[in-house]
């Protein structure tokens, strides 16, 4: 992986509002309809930054009737997130 690839992931990361996002997928695929009221604020601004998390290539979604789901595409970056959980020494 390229180093600017890195650094989109890990900007996307870089927000409150999408770490949430990635936590309450950590169970696996959600509707949006679900991420909306769990996550909080505004539909518009959700949805934004599922498209960053989206185009940083941390989430993937698919259509189902009218309904989208939203899934983390590799669960490995949980390791990551967990380790930043860590207690200093």
């Amino acid at each position: 992986m390229n180093l600017e690839k890195k650094a989109n992931i890990l900007k996307a990361l870089g927000q409150p509002t999408r770490l949430r996002i990635m936590e309450y997928l950590r169970d696996g695929e959600r509707c949006v309809c679900e991420i909306f009221p769990a996550i909080g604020g505004q539909q518009s601004n959700i949805s934004r930054h599922l498209a960053v998390l989206k185009q940083s290539g941390l989430v993937s979604d698919r259509r189902e009737g009218v309904s989208i789901f939203y899934r983390v595409k590799d669960p490995a970056i949980f390791k990551v997130l967990d380790h930043l959980n860590l207690k200093k020494a």
